[in-house]
């Protein structure tokens, strides 16, 4: 099964109005993993799709989708894929790729049809591509990794960069998840935008009561989203991307736009938000 979600572009000035239930509609990506289905959420925020495939067992195949008017979703289309579940499979045609909890599968333009399979909880993040790289599993070994913050002001964290210039070559897409240390609440602090670029954030393991609270808006007209597990926010290019969390979690970044430099950040010292 699966179904297909529209998420139009929102201008700031529309989203001051915004009261709690209208932020969580079109900023809160919510419900995308359920068991034997396909959920995908098509933004106007530079064309970005993210959503969750569960095969619980069994299998299913993302194929054609009416949103993009194309033969099948890849056709100019590249993808990356986190399985945040038990060990699944993803295959393509001839190639097929077991995946592990943790583990970021690239999958290039033009791949044709992908069939999921096994355990696995699959979080699925694409963006338009104008050439064809290789497809590419990557573990958690292959990473780059950059440490940052401290104990000190709670946000020591690791940050593990999958699709990268530093790992792989992509057209548009760029992706990794950073784990928070022990003890640490705050990600992404300093907060900072780029409107080169859109961001989505997908927090997972947490504990079922956990939240984190996810901090958007324009850095002097800031908002919030109260964010649960497999929960993912939408950031457009105009909106900071912050949160700290009540207990251990990680995200997982993706980003699309005019480029693949992670470093292109306007950074917003906390004394600046308001």
């Amino acid at each position: 099964m699966l179904t297909v979600q529209t998420r139009h572009a929102i201008h700031q000035d529309h989203a001051k109005t915004m009261a709690t239930d209208d932020l969580r509609k079109h900023f809160l990506a919510e419900d995308m993993f359920r068991a034997g289905e396909i959920n995908l959420i098509y933004t106007h925020y530079d064309r970005f799709v993210l959503g969750g495939a569960v095969p619980a067992g069994g299998s299913l195949v993302l194929d054609h989708v009416a949103e993009t008017r194309t033969a099948t979703f890849l056709e100019r289309r590249e993808m990356g894929i986190v399985n945040i579940g038990g060990a699944g499979q993803v295959s393509t045609g001839s190639d097929s790729w077991t995946m592990e909890r943790g583990d970021v599968l690239y999958l290039g333009q033009g791949t044709g049809p992908v069939t999921f399979s096994g355990e696995g909880r699959f979080y699925l993040t694409s963006a338009p591509a104008h050439h064809r790289y290789p497809n590419k599993l990557i573990k958690i070994t292959d990473a780059a990794k950059v440490e940052l913050g401290a104990a000190e002001t709670s946000n020591k964290r690791v940050i593990n960069q999958f699709i990268h210039p530093q790992v792989m070559e992509s057209c548009q897409l760029v992706l990794g998840y950073t784990q928070l240390l022990e003890g640490s609440v705050w990600n992404t602090m300093p907060a900072h935008v780029h409107d080169r670029r859109m961001e989505a954030y997908l927090y997972w393991d947490m504990d079922d009561e956990s939240r984190v609270m996810h901090f958007m808006g324009e850095p002097q007209e800031t908002r919030h989203l109260v964010v649960a597990n497999e929960q993912a926010a939408i950031s457009p290019s105009w909106s900071i991307h912050s949160g700290a969390g009540i207990g251990g979690y990680t995200f997982i970044w993706a980003m699309a736009g005019d480029n693949v430099d992670y470093t292109d950040m306007d950074f917003v010292q906390p004394n600046e938000l308001r």
